[in-house]
């Protein structure tokens, strides 16, 4: 494991594993932390032998949004290299690995944008979330972006309206989580989709995140077109040939480690 100024960064069972570590603050989102959190998803990217990546937090918040103690326009400018919050948002939607968010506590305002930009949701079930902005007289601009498509419209306007808190089961219920989960229980679940993921063919598993984003971009002409082409390519690929062999010999593909 290695430790910085704000957050934990270990690879084990295939997964990457980056900690947001400023409980003092409640993960709060200083231009350290977003920095370093976009260079642990920057390194995961490029690491073969990281899978999928899990993002996390230390302490009784999962990330509680902006830190407000920062000088004003240090998450989008700062001095050095800080880097813009929607940069991590793009990299975590558009990291050809999974990326699982496991919410172990509060998750507020900005904090929520990890959330909506997360593959896989696991909460636990007692854990607050609120889209808060409203009652400090500002919006959830950019986390709109990743929050909005999961939420819709319907679920979207009352939260955003009204600031109002919502625990982990229905986060789940609104489309915004997938699994909630005692606290006792959230690491074991995690791991269980880290291992199902690692059941898949690694570029299957990237393949596949690409497609459930692109076919709802397309029209139904495009979208037939475009993946029968898309199946095709996969049908013929290296990894296609090893697991149709592994079925026919009823035996795991060489991706799955016994």
């Amino acid at each position: 494991m290695s430790q910085t100024e704000a957050t934990q960064y270990e690879i084990r069972n295939g997964a990457a594993w980056i900690t947001l570590d400023r409980p003092e603050n409640r993960n709060a989102l200083s231009a350290v932390l977003v920095t370093e959190l976009y260079d642990h998803l920057l390194a995961s990217n490029a690491n073969d032998d990281v899978r999928c990546i899990v993002i996390t937090g230390n302490g009784p918040a999962f990330c509680a949004g902006a830190d407000l103690k920062s000088p004003p326009g240090q998450l989008s400018e700062g001095v050095g290299r800080a880097v813009p919050y929607p940069d991590v948002l793009t990299a975590m939607l558009d990291s050809p690995k999974p990326v699982i968010a496991a919410i172990n506590g509060a998750a507020f305002a900005g904090g929520l944008g990890l959330v909506g930009a997360a593959d896989i949701v696991v909460t636990r079930t007692d854990v607050q979330f609120s889209f808060s902005e409203v009652r400090i007289g500002v919006i959830p601009a950019i986390i709109s972006v990743v929050c909005m498509p999961k939420l819709g419209v319907h679920h979207g306007m009352k939260l955003f309206l009204t600031g109002e808190r919502f625990d982990g089961q229905q986060a789940v219920d609104m489309g915004l989580a997938h699994i909630a989960v005692a606290e006792a229980d959230l690491l074991s679940t995690v791991e269980e989709q880290i291992a199902m993921i690692n059941l898949g063919g690694p570029i299957a598993v990237q393949e596949c995140k690409k497609l459930a984003r692109r076919v709802t971009q397309l029209s139904r002409e495009e979208g037939f077109k475009e993946t029968a082409e898309w199946s095709a390519r996969m049908f013929r690929s290296d990894e296609g040939a090893e697991g149709m062999a592994s079925f026919r010999e009823k035996r795991k593909p060489n991706w799955v480690n016994e």
